[in-house]
Order: C-alpha cells, then sequence, then structure tokens
C-alpha cells in the first residue's frame, strides 16, 4: 500500500498545476498523479497549430526529470477505475489502490465520436497520439476533409490546407463559429478559411464516410485521403458520477475555491461548472488557460491556503494568418458591436447591457498568406 497524500487523476495542465502547487507548499507530503495517457504531460493547444503545420512547438509541460526532482510520482497510462470515498481511496481497473488525503479530480474530456456510418475510421484531434496519427496521414494525402466548424476544426482545416492537402471543411451551421460568435463573425472566418486555401461546405451534415471521402446529406461525395472528426468533446465525469458528486448540466459541480459536494475532494477543468468570483456565478470554461489556473486554486485549496477562481476565462485561436483572442463568459449575448480596425476587428459581446465577453481579431502578413485577407474580413 501506498502512502497517502495529495493525489490527481489527470496530467492535463488541471492536474499538473493543482500537483505542482499543492508540492510548492508542502515538499514532504506525498504527491501522486494517476494519467491514463501513456505520454508525459504535454501542451494540447500547439497540437492544431504549430505541431501539425510543421513548425516549431514545444509541447513538454515538464520532463520527467523534472518530476523525479521534485517528488511528484507521476504513473502514466493506469486508468482509474472508481473512486471510493468512504476509504478516500482511488482504485485502478488493474486492482491497485491509492488512498489520498486530497484529491483533484482533472479528468478532461473526450472527443464526441462522429455517429454516422464509417465514423469511427475518422480521426479525432484530441491527444498527442491522435495529432502524431493526423500529422503522418498529412505527409501522403491528397485530399483532406474535416467535420465540424468549432475551434479545432477551424485551426485543423487551416494548417492542413498550409501543407498543402486539399482541404473542405463541413458544418452543420450557415458558417463556421456561428454558435460561439454569431453570423457576422462567422461569415468573416469564412473568409478567412478561403483565405488558407480551404472550401467551406456549410448547412449541411455528414451521411457516411468511406473509402471514396464523405458523403453529405446534399448527395455529394467529398474525396478525403484524410478525415478527421472534429465534433467536439464532452466532460469526462464517469468517475464523479459514480462517486455521487453533485453533477449538473454534465459538469462536475465546484465552488470558487475548486472543491466538490465531496470533503476533501477538488475538481478542476473540462469537467467542472466553477463558481468565477468576477463573473457573480458559475460558468463552463473548457480552456487550457482556465484549466491551469483552476488546477491552481485546487491545490492551494487542498494545502491550506484557500484560494479563489477569480479570473476572466479565455482562449486564442489560429486560422491562417489570423489570430482570434476571446475573453468572457461565453454564456450567450443578446447584442453585439463589431469595429473594424486595421488588418482585423473587435466584437463586444453585451447581455442585459453588461459586457459578457469580446473577441480580437488580428492579421500578421508576416505568415506568408495572402495580403487581401484583411481587407476581405473588415466589412
Amino acid at each position: 500500500m501506498v502512502a497517502p497524500g495529495f493525489l490527481a487523476i489527470g496530467s492535463g495542465p488541471a492536474g499538473v498545476s493543482a500537483a505542482e502547487t499543492f508540492r510548492r507548499r508542502h515538499p514532504h507530503i506525498p504527491v501522486r498523479i494517476l494519467s491514463a495517457d501513456p505520454a508525459l504531460p504535454y501542451a494540447k493547444p500547439p497540437l492544431s497549430k504549430e505541431y501539425l503545420g510543421g513548425g516549431h512547438a514545444n509541447l513538454e509541460l515538464h520532463t520527467a526529470g523534472w518530476f523525479a526532482r521534485h517528488h511528484i510520482d507521476l504513473r502514466l497510462g493506469v486508468t482509474v477505475d472508481r473512486i471510493d470515498v468512504d476509504a478516500a481511496e482511488v482504485v485502478t481497473t488493474g486492482g491497485a489502490r491509492y488512498p489520498y488525503w486530497h484529491l483533484v479530480l482533472a479528468s478532461g474530456s473526450a472527443a464526441v465520436p462522429l455517429e454516422v456510418p464509417g465514423g469511427a475510421a475518422a480521426q479525432p484531434l484530441r491527444s498527442f497520439a491522435d495529432a502524431v496519427a493526423l500529422k503522418m496521414a498529412a505527409r501522403y494525402a491528397a485530399t483532406a476533409v474535416v467535420i465540424g466548424g468549432g475551434l479545432i476544426g477551424c485551426e485543423t482545416a487551416s494548417r492542413l490546407a498550409g501543407l498543402g492537402v486539399s482541404t473542405c471543411v463541413v458544418i452543420p451551421e450557415a458558417a463556421p463559429l456561428l454558435r460561439r460568435f454569431g453570423m457576422d463573425v462567422g461569415a468573416r472566418v469564412s473568409d478567412m478559411l478561403a483565405d488558407a486555401g480551404v472550401r467551406v461546405i456549410p448547412s449541411t451534415s455528414v451521411e457516411a464516410v468511406d473509402a471514396d471521402g464523405v458523403a453529405l446529406a446534399s448527395g455529394e461525395i467529398v474525396p478525403g485521403d484524410v478525415v478527421v472528426a472534429a465534433t467536439g468533446v464532452r466532460p469526462d465525469i464517469r468517475l464523479a458520477t459514480d462517486a455521487g458528486l453533485e453533477i449538473r448540466h454534465g459538469h462536475v459541480v465546484v465552488d470558487e475555491h475548486m472543491r466538490t459536494s465531496a470533503q476533501n475532494i477538488y475538481a478542476a477543468g473540462d469537467v467542472t461548472i466553477a463558481y468565477n468570483v468576477a463573473a457573480g456565478r458559475p460558468i463552463v470554461a473548457e480552456h487550457w488557460r482556465d484549466a491551469a489556473q483552476q488546477g491552481l486554486v485546487a491545490g492551494l485549496t487542498a494545502a491550506g491556503h484557500p484560494a479563489t477562481w477569480d479570473k476572466v476565462p479565455g482562449f486564442t485561436c489560429e486560422i491562417g494568418q489570423f489570430t482570434l483572442t476571446y475573453r468572457g463568459w461565453g454564456a450567450g449575448y443578446d447584442h453585439s458591436t463589431v469595429t473594424d480596425k486595421d488588418a482585423g476587428f473587435g466584437v463586444v459581446y453585451r447581455c442585459g447591457g453588461r459586457v459578457v465577453g469580446t473577441l480580437d481579431v488580428r492579421a500578421s502578413l508576416s505568415c506568408g498568406t495572402s495580403s487581401t485577407a484583411p481587407a476581405r474580413i473588415s466589412r
């Protein structure tokens, strides 16, 4: 039996940040991370950016030596079967038991499968292994189809096109990023994708995936040597649900200190709906920086130094030569104001007269793509 102490489930930004933060406060208490991923902890945002595009990408969060020097016991390729709340233990699928004094659930999210005939053949882009497989497949591909017009779908499509692959993106909505940013921005994003060499096929659904490519509801067959399913993600709340933690709208409920409904169990990252002090309400924030910040709060609170989550969530997205930077609560708006700027534009989102989000879009003309694009997206 291993000694009890601090235990994190998940080696993403939330789990690593929580463990690192706790270790700084308590140099002698055992600290352990259990990760189902066999790879050393890595950054996911570059997977659909620099890494897929063939550029330099610094993926490594910490080396194996770093974890050893800081006496953090990192167990890779370990799948947790259940949390025994009464015994304060975590049980793996192999039957190993890990007792804890403080537990941080940072199990992240999983890709939503493409549930059409042949959909299992479509490649996801959720892990380092997924990115390696997609990057290798793109080397030998003449055509690619990306299914889904969200952040990952847009980034992936533009990067594949940048590699010289004839790329289409198929989306059920009238424009990419429509649900998040509205039609005005969605139309401009369509222009960004077109400038990057991507054909956008809106307002249609996928019927099947086969050796010839992707069959659409419109009857068109879109050829694709590579097919990518960018169909969204779903929080991995299995362990939390089985442990009886409070769940709301498919997320683990935590307070501003990242405490769950169970004593000495915290949650951080994609799995949570967390109370944000600045917003004054619980919100869902499913992005890298937010997960790291929540992990820090969880680690401090577990260490006996309660902190609060008060940062404004946000993310960046790269589409061709354009960088989109969003900050806000992401829970809907009733009014938006678009302001054109040199080589880009900005948007302010309001709900009930209150600013709930901002979007800044800028072009970098050094990226080697068309210099006419900034004029096209400013309307």
